[in-house]
């Protein structure tokens, strides 16, 4: 029975008909009548009349419409009569048309008979479930129904309802965890495909909704899961197998363990699959991808299991070689010059990537020996597809293999390097990029040891015969040239630049366009060695540059532009005369005619403008106001988001590239990520205009940071773009400082607005690594502004900020702990299930960072405000205190870190938490880790120098402890160095600065200088040095005894040749060891000792005794 009078069935019924009418302005007008007449003004009867036209109307299009409308239209944002509050339309009806509507869609549901509109009325009944679910209420009737349904006697309804599980998993309620085992395991077993596969997609949603501990209790499912694959391959059935397989995906993603005791007849069955050339590729592909998504999520399973790592390898290699079946002789690959042609669908690509993920995942001490088992053989096959492969593998497997392969480049190189003569020229290709991607994987060592071998080769290919091989060795020298020296490359430089110069003529457009690509990172290292070819490439490029561009030509003119303005970074000023003016005026012109929003011109001149501000300094102030203003519109451009309400929309936008697609409570919002990359990269030049400029670049400072920076760091729709402006802030700051001065009321108002900002963003901020980043800008900016510059609600809102974060990282420790101990992770687990955990090293590390840039935000603090901050700091003194006791070495660190700064900045004030800070103090000089006997050694000296006499009796106490860090094993060692020379500066400042309370003081000087020398740390010896030399000018008598007055003469030439002191500080060392050289008492040959140097340190040396 209709709850709509009749004459409003027949208006909803025409504005139906007329929504779907082909006339643009019928469909416009009744959209208009739509939203006006019916989702403003009558909400409940517009739901309550679509429910009743898929109830009732005879014409199934008419039904499926009405069923889409209302899933559209019941998730539009209104207003609560009740409240006010904005809900989803549904949920803001009254209790009774809601009530209706429930029931009429379960109703929907059982009686509609057609499959394809059953699924849009189960589309609908999802929605409002999910809307019930996210709003943590209940719809009762749903689940019972649903349950009925999926015993139906009729396939379409079983399948039906394990859809609309698949869609809102979150209605299933935790007591009914028997019906759901039940429900699924008939599904795995139903006779019919559609309800098995729809079975198995509605068990990988449910295992995303809950809990790893609720997870295991559905283990025992699997083997019926993994009983639907056979079937749908014998059959040939490759559509459904490869459904099969992306729900097998998601499963794995979520729940790799669960596979555990089936894993290898799971390994077994995909390979076949992916060996099985009767099937489609992209079924192939889902199996491949399945056995990757366990290397992502579980490597240890991976690795222990006797078949996957050698099957997989295989099948890879094999995938690897279907290329270019219809082009045999690679004529039509090489004609080509459309080099972005997509290929992500074929199977080469897919088995190249695999090999990526393998590497990084499993790592090359279980990837190199099965691998290396082919590609000796493929390398030299009579096949080109195999010579091929195995080239693109080495490129594909080398950063993931990276430590076991650098060893054994030798030998790869002699495989890799006979293939640049190969007579196919996709496999010169494919040398060339193995080539260039080791030389990326292994930068350094490819450029320092193999440069001869590496370049050698190359550059001959530059002279192949076929564009896109000689183009792709230019690319490959961009990967080597950009991580080599400019001493590597000097030597080469002639024989480099008189094989690309030719490119530049008579070449395919793209040839030239890397040609432009590789003189530009060329000349970026070679720096201003690149000086003596200067005249023979610039005029081309100013020629290049000053022709009319036809559309096809502005890539070509672009890299002209920006290999131009590399060159003018690397040969400088000077080198350049006039013609850097000449190439700022002729960007300026090019910059005057770019019109087309897709011109690739415009991006470049952002970058070259950078460049040449770098180049000119404070001669390029008069180009501002023409290179401003399109690299502010950029900075501070909008969002560009679209609400996408259906499937058909969704799929429009994801056919244009830049878009990415945020699922939200059943909607779906496109963020247009291109636009901004771009806002992104003008923040970031901006940032280089205020670095280099400084003061000059005052006039544009206001308005960007009103406008682009401050509105920036909470710009939440991309996480680089509040990097970018947190970057930014504080060179803003010191641009207006440096035009203004620090004391004026212009700068005052300036920091009181941007002071206020940062510190809500650090309370606001979403992402952990992004939050640090704010941390960063906040303490950069107040070492611009300097000593007070925080007012007390400044500092209160900080501390609660702080407090705030402090509290999410313990939920984050515990919750990290609690999903340890579900999957049976603790403390004494084996390596392999920490592997298992990378999401959660990267957890743990993004933390580290966070409170490691928090720390150094209160250094700054207590550098600048010194005392005043301390009642504000008390309230977090608790979390500080729960670190001491951590079994964390990290943040017994940070305890240590926070407590040295209130020792060093707050003077005698720091003896009223005297007895918070004494036992980690003391523990810290015996902690295992050395970066905390390091932080807790420079404590105790700092306490010495600053503390005052309250103090005196524990440092003294200290000195036993201080010796013992310079006494632990291996105290010399890149480990351990700097908190050995921590401790003997500790010991330096307690007997310098607060000795009063030292025993046997002689003693304890002459035992402090067999601490020395002190050649790693810069902050520490200067007062290390300064102390011995007091020694020395007091004619202490330790230093009468030869022994220690060498050994102090001795580690000062140490500290000169390391130049851990430099300046006044120096001078008065050398004064003070002349001194001791001079006295008779103390033996010294000091030639004897210098000839102990390197030639270098001893003419070092020997300048500061001349």
């Amino acid at each position: 029975m209709s709850m709509l009078p009749a004459e409003m069935h027949a208006a909803l019924s025409q504005l139906l008909q007329a929504l779907q009418s082909a006339d643009n302005n019928v469909r416009s007008q009744a959209e208009e009548q739509l939203t006006n007449q019916w989702t403003t003004a009558k909400p409940a009867e517009l739901l309550v009349g679509l429910v009743e036209q898929m109830q009732g109307n005879q014409d199934e299009v008419s039904r499926s419409f009405a069923a889409v409308l209302f899933r559209r239209i019941s998730n539009r944002q209104r207003k609560d009569p009740a409240n006010s509050e904005s809900k989803e339309l549904f949920l803001s009806l009254t209790a009774e048309p809601k009530v209706a509507i429930r029931s009429k869609l379960l109703q929907c549901l059982g009686s509609e008979q057609v499959p394809a509109v059953r699924n849009k009325i189960g589309d609908a009944i999802a929605e409002v479930a999910r809307q019930y679910t996210d709003n943590d209420e209940q719809w009762p009737e749903l689940l019972s129904a649903l349950f009925q349904a999926s015993q139906s006697t009729e396939p379409t309804q079983r399948e039906g309802a394990f859809r609309i599980f698949a869609t809102t998993p979150g209605i299933i309620e935790r007591q009914h965890e028997d019906a759901v085992l039940q429900a699924f395991n008939k599904g795995f077993k139903d006779d019919n495909v559609a309800v098995r596969l729809a079975a198995v997609e509605a068990f990988a949603a449910f295992f995303h909704s809950i809990t790893k501990k609720q997870q295991s209790k559905y283990y025992g499912l699997l083997p019926e899961v993994l009983n639907i694959l056979p079937p749908l391959k014998d059959s040939g059935d490759s559509d459904n197998l490869s459904k099969a397989f992306i729900a097998l995906i998601e499963l794995a993603e979520v729940a790799p363990k669960m596979f555990k005791a089936l894993f290898n007849t799971l390994v077994s069955f995909s390979i076949k699959v992916i060996q099985d050339k009767e099937l489609d590729d992209a079924t192939r592909q889902n199996a491949l991808e399945l056995m990757a998504t366990f290397a992502d999520y579980s490597p240890a399973m991976c690795r222990k299991d006797p078949d996957y790592v050698t099957s997989m390898v295989t099948q890879c290699l094999s995938l690897m070689t279907d290329i270019g079946l219809e082009d045999d002789d690679a004529s039509e690959w090489n004609e080509s010059e459309d080099l972005d042609v997509e290929e992500s669908d074929q199977n080469h690509v897919a088995g190249e990537q695999c090999m990526d993920r393998l590497a990084n995942k499993l790592g090359g001490q279980s990837l190199l020996p099965v691998a290396f088992t082919w590609l000796p053989r493929m390398i030299v096959s009579a096949s080109w597809r195999d010579r091929h492969a195995s080239l693109m593998a080495i490129s594909a497997i080398s950063e993931g293999c990276r430590e076991l392969m650098v060893g054994e480049l030798d030998k790869v190189l002699e495989l890799v390097v006979p293939t640049l003569r190969d007579p196919h020229p996709r496999v010169r290709y494919a040398g060339c990029n193995a080539l260039g991607q080791m030389s990326t994987d292994f930068a350094g060592t490819m450029q320092e040891k193999y440069h001869q071998v590496v370049l050698s080769s190359i550059i001959p290919v530059l002279n192949s015969p076929e564009p896109r091989v000689k183009s792709h060795a230019a690319a490959a020298l961009v990967n080597f040239c950009e991580e080599a020296e400019k001493a590597i490359l000097e030597p080469y430089l002639d024989s480099l630049l008189e094989n690309l110069f030719p490119f530049l003529q008579g070449q395919k457009r793209f040839v030239q366009e890397q040609a432009l690509s590789t003189i530009a990172t060329i000349a970026d290292s070679a720096e201003a060695a690149f000086g003596k070819y200067y005249d023979s490439l610039m005029p081309s490029l100013f020629q290049v540059l000053q022709q009319e561009a036809d559309k096809e030509y502005r890539l070509l003119r672009a890299k002209a532009m920006e290999c131009a303005t590399l060159i003018a970074l690397a040969v400088g000023k000077e080198r350049m005369g006039t013609q850097a003016v000449d190439l700022v005026n002729i960007l300026g012109n090019i910059q005057a005619n770019v019109v087309d929003a897709d011109d690739p011109q415009a991006t470049y001149l952002l970058h070259c403008w950078g460049r040449m501000c770098r180049v000119l300094g404070t001669d390029f102030i008069p180009y501002l106001p023409a290179v401003m203003p399109p690299l502010l519109e950029l900075a501070a451009a909008k969002a560009d988001i679209q609400l996408l309400e259906n499937d058909e929309a969704v799929e429009n936008l994801e056919q244009d590239e830049g878009w990415e697609m945020v699922p939200l409570k059943g909607k779906v919002i496109g963020i247009r990520t291109s636009a901004l990359e771009d806002k992104n990269t003008a923040i970031e030049l901006i940032t280089i205009y205020a670095q280099i400029l400084e003061g000059a670049f005052e006039p544009y400072v206001l308005d960007i940071m009103d406008r682009i920076a401050i509105p920036g760091l909470a710009f939440f729709f991309h996480d680089p773009v509040r990097i970018a402006s947190a970057k930014l802030t504080p060179q803003l700051l010191n641009s207006y400082k440096k035009a203004h001065g620090e004391s004026t009321p212009q700068f005052a108002a300036l920091w009181s607005k941007t002071a206020e900002k940062i510190i809500e963003v650090l309370a606001a901020e979403p992402s952990i690594d992004t939050l640090a980043e704010m941390f960063q800008c906040f303490y950069e900016s107040v070492e611009v502004v300097g000593p007070n510059c925080l007012i007390s609600d400044h500092m209160a809102m900080f501390t609660k900020s702080v407090d705030s974060t402090l509290s999410d990282y313990q939920t984050r420790l515990k919750a990290r702990a609690e999903e340890l101990n579900e999957n049976g992770v603790g403390a004494g687990a084996g390596g392999d299930e920490e592997d298992d955990n990378m999401s959660l090293q990267y957890a743990i590390e993004d933390d580290q960072t966070l409170l490691s840039d928090m720390n150094k935000a209160f250094h700054t603090i207590f550098k600048n405000q010194g005392a005043s901050f301390l009642p504000h700091w008390e309230r977090l003194m608790p979390y500080y205190a729960s670190f001491a006791q951590s079994t964390d070495p990290t943040q017994r660190q940070w305890t240590l870190c926070i407590y040295d700064d209130v020792l060093e900045f707050c003077g005698q004030n720091s003896w009223s938490y005297h007895t918070t800070f004494l036992q980690p103090l003391l523990d810290g000089l015996n902690d295992p880790a050395a970066a905390n006997r390091q932080a807790a050694a420079y404590g105790v000296g700092i306490t010495a120098q600053k503390g005052g006499e309250a103090w005196s009796d524990f440092v003294a106490g200290c000195l036993p402890l201080l010796f013992n860090c310079c006494q632990v094993p291996g105290a010399r060692e890149e480990e351990h160095v700097f908190a050995t020379e921590n401790a003997c500066t500790g010991i330096a400042k307690i007997l310098r600065f607060n000795a009063s309370k030292v025993q046997n003081p002689q003693d304890v000087v002459a035992n402090w200088i067999e601490t020395l020398p002190v050649t790693n740390d810069e902050e520490a010896a200067p007062y290390a040095y300064a102390f011995l030399a007091q020694l020395v000018e007091q004619s202490n008598s330790a230093l009468s005894n030869p022994p220690t007055a060498q050994k102090a003469f001795l580690s000062i030439v140490q500290a000169l040749e390391a130049e851990t002191i430099q300046g006044a500080t120096a001078q008065k060392v050398v004064e003070a060891a002349k001194q001791l050289v001079g006295s008779p008492s103390a033996g010294i040959d000091a030639d004897a000792v210098l000839a102990r140097l390197s030639p270098e340190g001893q003419e070092t040396v020997r300048a500061y005794f001349r």
